[in-house]
């Protein structure tokens, strides 16, 4: 049986199918954030543990990045909004684990915390924002691309966020590693989505 070219090349961005792909990404972002700190908290601090959490880092980040545009069908601004969406509810429902499962069992240290003077809220506005500016972007980067497979899209970002992270290891940066290529990974999908839509314009 064959989809039909309308479900082929038409954008989900249908409530329903926001909601359960949303909810995809929500807990696989928890499953990423459990691994990190089970990793820190098990292995010793060294080039394996910090190997091990930027793999997380990136495979989580590939997840709430460029998955969202794909499940969207993103070939239009509805679907690149769908897409957007779908990263938002993301952050919801990862926020909902957060709250009731990672808190409690004290995942973070008190430092995380420090950073919001005491508030163990200050961070949320701040995931919320970048999981639905990652799936935004990567809805954009769907979108320019059209039917490019999954490892054709994601090699590029991850090569981008590794050069970066290197980069700043060499250039003395005092951040660790996963962090920088975190960062490297938002900041090669928002150059990548932005040259695919300005070919297409």
């Amino acid at each position: 049986m064959t989809a039909s070219p309308a479900s082929v090349s038409g954008d989900r961005s249908d409530f329903r199918h926001v909601l359960v792909s949303g909810t995809k990404i929500g807990l696989v972002t928890a499953a990423a954030v459990a691994l990190v700190v089970a990793a820190s908290r098990l292995m010793a601090a060294g080039t394996a543990r910090e190997a091990l959490v930027t793999l997380v880092v990136l495979a989580g980040a590939t997840a709430a990045g460029l998955l969202p545009g794909r499940w969207a069908v993103a070939r239009t601004a509805e679907g690149v909004a769908g897409a957007a969406a779908i990263g938002l509810w993301g952050t919801v429902v990862f926020m909902a684990v957060d709250i009731v499962v990672l808190r409690p069992l004290k995942a973070y240290p008190w430092t995380w915390d420090a950073v919001g003077g005491g508030s163990t809220w200050w961070y949320l506005p701040i995931w919320w924002m970048l999981g639905t500016y990652l799936a935004w972007m990567g809805g954009l980067l769907a979108a320019g691309r059209g039917t490019t497979s999954l490892a054709g899209t994601v090699a590029p970002v991850i090569a981008g966020a590794l050069v970066i992270a290197g980069l700043a290891g060499v250039l003395g940066c005092p951040i660790r590693f996963p962090v920088t290529a975190g960062a490297g990974f938002v900041v090669t999908l928002t150059a990548l989505a932005l040259v695919s839509v300005a070919r297409r314009s």
